[in-house]
């Protein structure tokens, strides 16, 4: 299958067993000249939502928690607003919580402690009661990750590593600042080199997720074949729960599903600051595909994705 012109970054499209596209282009680190190669890796930004999904899926298989819980059972000091709020509604974006336009004083990018970064949330009310509409919210995902960690009883990189990571053999991913890791990509916006978001706190089970294309198609594969949830658990994961308010797609736990390319599919889109990725399972063709770039406005990465999706 050829493909035009590649982004900055890493492409990987398997088909059934077979990988019909692989190619790495570009520098993951201008200062060191280190090219992008199948050992990069690269925040996953909001695909760490499937993950998040999957921790606490992973947890109500073992009885430690209900999608059903209200928030407050796990989150302490939640506001009388957040006292309806489910994880099921922090699942689907039906919360009623803000997405970070509505925390224009919260800094992505500058270290804050974890209780003051919940007092930011609380300081601002919801848009709506829980369940009556859908809006985009990361805060809703950082709550999550919260609720794993006490239901758990251990931090949540820690759980994504021992629980989720380490039985799909994704042994290049990792969860939180990539400081002091090796063969980790260096962001850039409009082709410089950008500072990291905070991913300790700040983006905490919303894009705090590092992986490489190999690991991404392990995920993809570990959802496809059960291999890490149940398959009552991933019906429910990739189940469409609500309409989402851009495009065409529904939302499930922590991915997206509807239509791509005339085919069912289940995917997500993430933007971190210096970096784009996608990812999207096809199950009628049985195709997979995983698209990372360390250039968060390179130009190819939508006309590139299209491509490879209706391209035979």
């Amino acid at each position: 299958m050829s493909t035009p012109s590649l982004l900055r970054g890493l492409v990987l499209l398997a088909q059934g067993d077979r990988r019909a596209v692989e190619q790495a282009t570009g520098l993951a680190d201008d200062a060191t000249g280190q090219p992008c190669s199948g050992r990069t890796r690269f925040q996953i930004a909001s695909i760490s939502k499937n993950m998040a999904a999957a921790a606490v899926l992973l947890l109500a298989e073992r009885g430690r928690l209900d999608v059903h819980d209200p928030v407050d059972r796990w989150v302490p000091g939640c506001p009388p607003a957040w006292r309806p709020i489910t994880l099921h509604h922090l699942l689907t974006h039906t919360s009623g919580l803000g997405h970070w336009a509505e925390y224009p004083l919260l800094d992505l990018a500058g270290a804050i402690d974890p209780d003051e970064l919940l007092a930011r949330f609380r300081a601002v009310p919801p848009l709506f009661a829980p369940g009556a509409g859908w809006h985009y919210s990361s805060p809703g995902y950082v709550l999550l990750a919260r609720a794993v960690e006490r239901a758990a009883d251990r931090s949540y990189q820690d759980f994504l590593a021992e629980e989720v990571f380490a039985p799909l053999g994704m042994t290049g991913s990792f969860a939180g600042s990539g400081a002091g890791r090796a063969d980790v990509a260096t962001g850039h916006s409009g082709g410089r080199p950008v500072p990291s978001w905070d991913l300790d706190t700040v983006s905490m089970g919303a894009g705090d997720v590092w992986c490489t294309a190999d690991d991404l198609l392990a995920w993809l594969d570990g959802l496809r074949d059960a291999r890490l949830l149940t398959p009552a658990s991933v019906a429910r994961m990739v189940t469409a729960y609500a309409q989402a308010s851009f495009g065409s797609q529904a939302y499930g736990y922590g991915c997206f599903v509807g239509l791509s390319a005339g085919e069912r599919s289940v995917g997500h889109s993430g933007h971190n600051l210096g970096f784009k990725a996608f990812v999207a399972w096809l199950p009628d063709s049985d195709r997979r595909l995983v698209v990372l770039t360390n250039d968060d406005e390179d130009p190819v990465a939508h006309t590139l994705i299209d491509h490879l999706l209706t391209t035979d």
